[in-house]
């Protein structure tokens, strides 16, 4: 008696799983639709069922690995702080802290980010996550500059958005080359730059 057949959006996560585990392990230029189907525990012939090609198959790794990591909640916890700069920080420590425990995820965000030099799909498909995750920092990097606009005099929204989604990406990478790294250290080093910032900006 045949089995049940696996819907197939499950069929296809699962496909998806294997190929972000053999790809943290392998690099992109390792995998192969082979390693990807023994990860698995299904045919080749499946995976090109449902992806086609290799590059198909990463190139839907790659949408689902920047869906995953460049995602910003900001809970209950966050919101309840008195001071939006108090919340900006405490958002910096939190999305630090979860990318700089993932260092395979990382590794492997860089690694799309060698292939994307060559690859348009794939340079496209980060810089349009990357884009929205910044987006996501505009209401409370708003919310900094309404409550305190002597601490950044000149600076937009979306400048202070993009030097906080540059610290957070720049503390991942330390994380991930040093396994001794500080997050407390780098998160306070973060703080000073800011405020050095905001005085750069009051003098000129």
């Amino acid at each position: 008696m045949p089995g049940i057949k696996a819907p197939e959006s499950e069929r296809r996560g699962q496909i998806i799983a294997a190929a972000y585990t053999v790809a943290a392990r392998e690099g992109l230029d390792g995998t192969t639709i082979l390693q990807v189907a023994a990860e698995a525990n299904l045919s080749p012939g499946l995976v090109i069922f449902h992806f086609k090609t290799k590059h198909r198959l990463l190139l839907e790794l790659v949408k689902w690995l920047v869906a995953t990591t460049t995602v910003l909640h900001i809970g209950d916890d966050i919101t309840r702080l008195a001071s939006p700069h108090d919340q900006l920080i405490a958002v910096l420590r939190q999305e630090m802290q979860r990318l700089s425990s993932e260092p395979l995820r990382i590794r492997l965000m860089f690694d799309y980010f060698t292939a994307g030099i060559r690859d348009a799909e794939i340079r496209d498909t980060m810089r349009l996550e990357f884009e929205r995750y910044r987006l996501a920092f505009r209401g409370i990097t708003e919310a900094v500059l309404r409550a305190e606009p002597e601490r950044f005099p000149g600076i937009t929204p979306d400048g202070l958005a993009a030097v906080s989604v540059s610290f957070i990406k720049g503390c991942a990478v330390q994380s991930m080359i040093d396994p001794d790294f500080n997050i407390n250290q780098y998160l306070a080093a973060a703080e000073g730059l800011m405020a050095q910032v905001g005085t750069s900006a009051s003098v000129a």
